[in-house]
Order: structure tokens, then sequence, then C-alpha cells
């Protein structure tokens, strides 16, 4: 079996406090990342990670399509489409640029692995800001993405339900699985298969797309929706590395 090269972007955020003390006050920034856990599963199946955070990405996401080609998997999560779309050079000085929905749509078609992840920006995403819903990332997914603000959270916790136990991504996992704390919620795409829900909403389906594969897993990689005792658990390893082995038709 050939080493896998996954390709990641999004799963980064920059955060701005004031902080106010009587007459005075001062500001800090912080910048983070959610690949942590994701990244340690990979790892160690010795599958190679490139990560590309959001505010790289309109100018570091591959543009052009022999790009994509040194990629196995590409991983979408909690990263809108706008980032995707609005390369500087089309938003900043009003030149055409590739359509990286497009690009996207044309590489799963011709053998590529393509993942949504869950979160915020993700799907259709917190007020609907995400924008996936009919775009050529939307045509190639397994599921039907809500052109509105498509966030359920769960603070109580929700058990997942595998339906599809002999499917090679979850194959060996025990349940029942630990609780998550939210998701996007999703539809069925005709044609897609479900392999897991949550709450009796989609949790993890999947699809082939002509030659390609592509995968929609409804809630996020890591903390806040998919909280440590998940990312944690010997399952959240097995599942990614499984995952990613069948979107490069490797598993």
């Amino acid at each position: 079996m050939k080493n896998m090269r996954v390709l990641l972007a999004g799963e980064s955020w920059v955060s701005n406090s004031t902080h106010l003390k009587g007459w005075d006050f001062f500001s800090t920034t912080t910048y983070e990342t959610g690949i942590s856990y994701l990244q340690a599963a990979l790892a160690e199946a010795e599958i190679e990670l490139t990560h590309i955070p959001n505010h790289l990405a309109d100018t570091q996401f591959p543009n052009i399509y022999d790009d994509l080609l040194q990629y196995d998997v590409v991983i979408l999560s909690d990263i809108g489409s706008n980032t995707l779309l609005l390369h500087p050079d089309t938003f900043n000085k009003g030149l055409p640029t590739p359509n990286r929905l497009v690009l996207l749509e044309e590489w799963v078609k011709k053998g590529g692995g393509l993942a949504m992840c869950g979160g915020y920006y993700s799907f259709g995403g917190i007020y609907g800001a995400a924008r996936y819903h009919r775009t050529p990332v939307e045509s190639v997914l397994p599921v039907n993405i809500l052109p509105y603000d498509d966030r359920v959270e769960v603070p109580e916790g929700a058990i997942p339900e595998v339906i599809e136990t002999n499917h090679p991504i979850v194959s060996g996992i025990a349940e029942p699985w630990p609780y998550l704390l939210g998701f996007n919620e999703i539809e069925m795409e005709s044609g897609a298969q479900l392999l897991a829900k949550i709450n009796q909403f989609p949790l993890l389906a999947v699809k082939k797309y002509f030659e390609g594969r592509t995968l929609a897993w409804a809630s996020d990689i890591g903390p806040h929706w998919c909280p440590e005792k998940f990312a944690t658990w010997r399952g959240y390893t097995r599942l990614w590395v499984q995952a990613v082995q069948w979107l490069a038709n490797q598993g």
C-alpha cells in the first residue's frame, strides 16, 4: 500500500479580546488550530497530512488541477466557500482566477477523494454563511446542504448510531461510540450510503462519484462538537484512518 497524502484545509481561527480595566484597556490576539487529534490519528498510520489554515487558504489552496493530483484525499473542515472562491487577485484586483470548487468537482470525478467535516463554517454553517449549497462541492458530496443556519447544538450530548457496521470505514469499531455535542443538519442525497446517524440526522455518509469517492461527517474533528472524550477514544483513530483509506480507494 502506497503512502497516502492528505490535504486538510481550514480548522484555524484568530481570536481578539479587549480587556477593560476601569479607564484603561488593552487587547490580546490568539491564533489556534483544531487539527491536533486528526493529525495524531493519521500519523499513527504514517499518512502524510498537509494543513492549509484558513488565513492562508485563499492563496495557498491549489488553484491548478495538476496541483491537486499530489493528494489522495482533500478534507474541507470549518472553511467557508468564500475563502476558496475569493482569491485576492479576484477580490482585490478584479482579475479572473480559477474556481476552486469547480476544480475539486473535476478532481473527484477523475478519482480524487473528498471529505467535508462539520463545523461553524462547513456545509451551510452559522447564519448559512459557509454557503456550500448549490455549489460544485455539494454536487459531489453524499448529502444535500441546507441554505440556512444548519447547526444543531446538543449540549447534553448525543450518542451516534452506526447503521452499516460492515462498511470498511466503520468496520471493527466497537459500540457504543462516545457522545458528540453538536453537528450540522444535512440531508441524504439520492444514491448515497448512510453509515451512521445522530438524533435521527445523518452523521456519516459516503458516495462514489464517477471515478472518485466522497464523505460527509456532520460533526467536528475536535472540540467543541467533538469533545476530548471522543477524540481520544481509540475508535476515533480507526475511524479516520479507515475513512482516508476508503476515500483513497485503498480500503
